[in-house]
């Protein structure tokens, strides 16, 4: 895939690839479809059961929200049909008639704790992994974890080490976010970025971390590279 979009000219993965990509790993993601038109988004809301999201996607679009590319919370095919022609319509008064787009589906998360993954890649020390909550955490706070990939031994280590790792075991009657799963994706994220040395940044952000034994969907398998 990477390869693929190299040779097509694009230094970057639009949403749907990359989460294609994510999940080959095996990193949860929610149900996602690409639609080419209404009727094609209608019927993957359907197949996912509401409230869904549509996205606009494109090899030239990366800040969807400045073009009115994002609808949330629709919850019947009339919604679907509307926001899907209503953000068509949007993106192209922004960006011209003349650009590739198309509608992705995806089922809408419930409530969960949002954590922000990533990685940047140092030309020196190779893929260096970052973690911490998502939202104010990050942004204002900067309470992240920085560790170099892999990080197969040291994944709960890591999660461990943010100064707001007392949100994840619970306060005020919250239950316990599932820590295992948090680690799991950080080992599989550090198989990925170790494995494609053309990765150069990658962000999760949100990844939505539920009580352990709650997520709305079951992971999916890991495929490992080799």
């Amino acid at each position: 895939m990477f390869e693929r979009e190299v040779k097509a000219g694009r230094n970057r993965l639009v949403e749907l690839p990359a989460l294609e990509v994510l999940r080959y790993y095996g990193i949860p993601t929610v149900p996602f479809a690409l639609a080419k038109d209404a009727g094609e988004a209608v019927a993957a809301a359907n197949q996912m059961g509401y409230p869904v999201v549509l996205k606009i996607s494109g090899p030239k679009i990366l800040h969807k929200t400045d073009v009115g590319g994002v609808q949330l919370n629709l919850t019947n095919e009339s919604e679907v049909r509307e926001a899907h022609n209503d953000m068509i319509a949007s993106v192209r008064r922004h960006l011209g008639d003349d650009i590739e787009i198309w509608a992705s589906s995806s089922r809408r998360c419930s409530e969960g704790q949002g954590n922000h993954p990533g990685m940047t890649r140092d030309p020196k020390f190779g893929p260096l992994l970052m973690f911490g909550l998502g939202g104010i955490y990050t942004e204002a706070l900067r309470d992240v974890a920085f560790r170099l990939a892999p990080i197969a031994n040291t994944r709960s280590e890591m999660v461990r080490s943010i100064r707001s790792y007392r949100l994840l075991e619970g306060v005020r009657g919250e239950p316990p976010s599932d820590m295992p799963a948090i680690a799991e994706c950080l080992m599989r994220l550090s198989q990925l970025v170790t494995d494609h040395e053309s990765i150069q940044e990658l962000d999760i952000n949100p990844l939505i971390v539920y009580a352990r034994g709650k997520a709305p969907w079951p992971p999916t398998p890991y495929h490992p590279a080799h």
